[in-house]
C-alpha cells in the first residue's frame, strides 16, 4: 500500500471517538440521574463535561495542525 496513512496520534478520528463514548456515558448518567437523582451521579456528569472541553480543545488542535500540514 502505498501513500501516507497517518497514525492514531496524528489524526482526529480518536478524539472523535472518544468524544463520541465520552457523550454516550453523558447519556447514561442522565439516564440513571432521573431515575434516582443522587449527588455523585451528579458529580459523574460534572467530570465528564470537563472531560469534554479538553476533548474540545485536543480536537482544536489536530484541526490546526491537520490545516497547517496542507
Amino acid at each position: 500500500m502505498s501513500g501516507f496513512l497517518p497514525t492514531r496520534g496524528e489524526s482526529p478520528v480518536q478524539t472523535v471517538r472518544t468524544i463520541g463514548r465520552v457523550a454516550q456515558m453523558i447519556v447514561e448518567l442522565r439516564d440513571e440521574y432521573v431515575e434516582k437523582e443522587r449527588d455523585d451521579v451528579l458529580a459523574q456528569i460534572e467530570q465528564r463535561l470537563d472531560d469534554l472541553t479538553s476533548l474540545r480543545a485536543e480536537l482544536r488542535e489536530r484541526i490546526e495542525q491537520a490545516r497547517s500540514d496542507a
